[in-house]
């Protein structure tokens, strides 16, 4: 049984890639927005409340799936420049990884523009309802620029990524079913 975190950066593909993953290898898909959209009815993104209920639901959703032996692709965005952020992911990984399951990390990256021309695709807005704002989502996506989301300079990530099978893709003229391909190719091979 295996947990699949996929992250990087807003708009680079993590859902879509996730589920071209899901679709071709058995997994179930478990993104990001599954948690955020069902919030935002209720909360505003940065109250306390919708912080806490997000973390709390991701964790009893993991939790739930390391027990009954869920392979799962995970998503999510991660500021690996931000120590609160690292814990977040070893708390999130630790069902698995108590659990005796495998636990791998995909890295997606993609520019800038890229991820802007992906912010208006049409899944990424059928699944994401809180995107349909494009001017406010276009810059979000520029917006969390200031923060570190992809390796390649030192981090509080490190540290978590180095003790976990880890793949980087730039998959910035890849579809995600060639994405996809590769991820499971490797997975075979860790």
């Amino acid at each position: 049984m295996t947990l699949l975190l996929v992250f990087g950066p807003p708009a680079v593909g993590k859902m879509t890639v996730g589920r071209a993953i899901a679709d071709a290898g058995g997994f179930r898909l478990f993104h990001n927005h599954h948690v955020i959209e069902p919030l935002l009815d209720v909360f505003e993104f940065e109250s306390p409340q919708f912080q806490t209920l997000l973390g709390e639901f991701r964790q009893r959703v993991l939790e739930e799936a390391a027990a009954a032996d869920v392979d799962l692709v995970f998503t999510l965005v991660w500021a690996l420049d931000l120590d609160k952020d690292a814990e977040a992911i070893r708390h999130h990984l630790a069902p698995f990884v108590e659990a005796g399951r495998r636990v791998v990390l995909v890295e997606l990256c993609a520019d800038l523009d890229t991820r802007l021309a992906r912010n208006r695709t049409p899944y990424r807005l059928a699944e994401k309802k809180s995107k349909r704002d494009l001017a406010w989502s276009d810059d979000n996506v520029r917006d969390l620029e200031r923060w570190q989301m992809n390796t390649g300079v030192p981090s509080p990530g490190d540290e978590v990524i180095a003790g976990l099978p880890h793949l980087r893709i730039d998959n910035t003229d890849l579809s995600p079913e060639d994405v996809a391909a590769q991820v499971l190719t490797w997975l075979d091979a860790v």
